[in-house]
């Protein structure tokens, strides 16, 4: 299984806050806007502005703010701003003297196009797309009898269906007598 470490998923939180907040923000108001824990709030911007995601702004009103927009912040380069570089084993890319077994392995250099795959995908998700407000709002299904038309009463008048909260056995298939009705 694929995970991503919680500093990572912390690291999109507070990128995510920082832009919609925008302009400058302080460590501990995201922490208090975000309820990551201070001092993570702060590991978390460290990382990120080493990677120039963010940039750390000193003096009275100093804090953080984002180094670009966030349409212009791959998913990918957070990912390796927090955790290193993406890779599925310790032999990905040609990297050499990472495993023991690395003379005699019968798939060795093959994880490589994998790998590159995982990194396309990542690289094609920006940041802007995970920090948008959700605007899918589930639909409600159609009550059961939604289909359902209703017999004309006998004056010939159609009623909707009645919920009575019970489901109704499946209708069975009409049986066409065996023999027509004598007239």
């Amino acid at each position: 299984m694929l995970r991503l470490s919680k500093l990572t998923d912390y690291a999109v939180v507070v990128l995510a806050r920082l832009e919609a907040e925008g302009g400058v923000q302080t460590a501990p108001g995201l922490a208090t806007a975000t309820g990551i824990a201070e001092p993570t709030v702060a590991k978390v911007l460290k990382a990120l502005g080493h990677a120039g995601l963010v940039e750390g702004l000193r003096g009275a009103r100093g804090g953080y703010r984002l180094g670009r927009p966030l349409c212009a912040i791959p998913l990918s380069d957070v990912i390796c701003a927090i955790d290193g570089p993406i890779a599925l084993t310790a032999c990905v890319d040609g990297a050499s003297g990472c495993c023991e077994t690395e003379t005699i392995c019968p798939v060795r250099g093959r994880w490589d196009p994998v790998n590159e795959a995982i990194r396309a995908a990542l690289s094609a998700i920006s940041m802007a797309e995970l920090a948008a407000p959700r605007t899918v709002a589930r639909q409600k299904s159609p009550p059961a009898d939604a289909g359902r038309k209703s017999p004309p009463d006998e004056a010939g008048r159609k009623f909707p269906p009645v919920d009575t909260g019970r489901k109704s056995p499946p209708a069975s298939p009409a049986r066409l007598p065996a023999h027509p009705p004598a007239e």
